[in-house]
Formats: structure tokens, C-alpha cells, sequence
């Protein structure tokens, strides 16, 4: 939409490249460490010192998700629920087809169908499709953070982290990375910072979230 806002991402921090990642897929945040997929591994690290602190042996193709208590994670053709004390998989659940960013909000886990363009609101004991956003971009990575709906993008060189209308799939904002530097997972750190996988470049990175001056707060 050409009214939504637009600015440059704020890179706040890089961390990465990680000892022995290829390459970064979905990213999620539990409190305390970001989690992040890297094909047969999810890995944590502590956000402060950038540090990894474990990493468990599973399936991890994309997008990551953590409902507080458990890791969520996509592997081809299904979702993963994974006890991240253990590293088992508790169960699994079916994902739609070309499944892309994962979050959970509200009781249920959100879908980015990569190619289709698509977010999906999914039962997370049953994988049954609740409803469906259209958007109008490749859908990379997706977040939910005080009622707003992001998701990451990333076509050729151009990627950027967008505000979009949970109910109409219209952008309202976009936050533009710089030329080359994608975004692959996208997870909020509840407060005023995105972690962003970085795909090949083996990196997380941390962007700023714009402040809403409709809470009536200082822009």
C-alpha cells in the first residue's frame, strides 16, 4: 500500500556467525535465550553476550515458535512440539504446505506459507487452518507483539520486516533491511527489538520496533 509508513530498519546488534551454522531459519524468543533453526539444529544463545548456551539435535527446516513453555518448530511437512528441557518431540501436528515463519499468539500457532504468500492461523493440537491472512509479499518470518502482526519478507536483495492488518492483510508499515542483508525468521522480544534471522549470512540480527505514538507515549 502506498500510504503505509516506511523507514530503514534500525539494526541494533548482530550476532553470528555461529561455529558450525550454515545458515539461519526460524527464530524465537523464550524469556531468556533466542532459540534459532539451522536445518538439524535447534540453538540458543544468550542475547547480552551473544554467546550460544545449547543445542539440541532435531529437524529445524524454518520457522520457530515458544508458547512459554514449549519449543515449536517446522520441518518440512509438519510441526514439531518440542520440551526444550529434553530436547524430545512431544508430538507433531501437520503443517501447511511450503510452511515458512512460525509464531504462537493467543493460544494458537501463525503459519507463513512462504510462496503462497499466505498466514495461517492454525490448532496447535490438531493443525486444522482456523483462518487465513493474504499478503502481498514472500512471508519469511512472523510475530505477534501487543495485538500487532509482523512478518518478515525477502525477494532477491530486498527484504523488510512489515505491520500488517491481521483482519485485511493490508500493510501499515515497513521497516526496509539493507541491500543483501535478508530477513529469514522474524520473533519480538516483547519490548522494542525484533530478532531477525539472517539466512546464509549465518547471523541473527536485532532491529529496533518503532515506537506507537498512538499510546499517547513520546515518538
Amino acid at each position: 500500500m502506498t500510504n503505509a509508513k516506511q523507514s530503514a530498519a534500525e539494526i541494533v546488534r548482530e550476532y553470528g556467525p555461529f561455529s558450525g551454522v550454515d545458515q539461519v531459519n526460524g527464530v524465537t524468543f523464550d524469556g531468556r535465550d533466542v532459540w534459532f533453526a539451522s536445518g538439524d539444529k535447534l540453538n540458543a544463545f544468550d542475547p547480552a553476550s551473544g554467546k550460544t548456551r545449547r543445542s539440541i539435535d532435531v529437524a529445524a527446516h524454518a520457522g520457530t515458535a515458544f508458547d512459554g513453555q514449549h519449543l515449536f518448530q517446522l520441518a518440512e511437512d509438519r510441526i514439531q512440539k518440542i520440551d526444550p528441557k529434553t530436547g524430545r518431540v512431544l508430538a507433531t501436528i501437520p503443517a501447511p504446505g511450503g510452511g515458512s515463519g512460525l509464531a504462537w499468539a493467543e493460544g494458537r500457532l501463525w503459519v507463513g506459507q512462504y510462496r503462497s504468500r499466505k498466514i495461517h492461523e492454525v490448532d496447535p493440537e490438531s493443525g486444522t487452518i482456523l483462518r487465513t491472512i493474504e499478503t502481498n509479499r514472500f512471508v519469511t518470518g512472523v510475530t505477534w507483539v501487543d495485538g500487532e502482526l509482523w512478518h518478515g519478507t525477502w525477494e532477491g536483495d530486498e527484504s523488510d520486516v512489515r505491520r500488517i492488518d491481521p483482519h485485511t492483510g493490508a500493510v501499515l508499515e515497513r521497516l526496509e533491511m539493507p541491500s543483501g542483508e535478508g530477513v529469514s525468521g522474524l520473533e519480538s522480544d516483547g519490548g522494542d527489538q525484533f530478532f531477525c534471522g539472517g539466512g546464509r549470512s549465518g547471523k541473527v540480527r536485532a532491529i529496533r520496533r518503532p515506537k506507537r505514538a498512538s499510546t499517547g507515549s513520546a515518538c
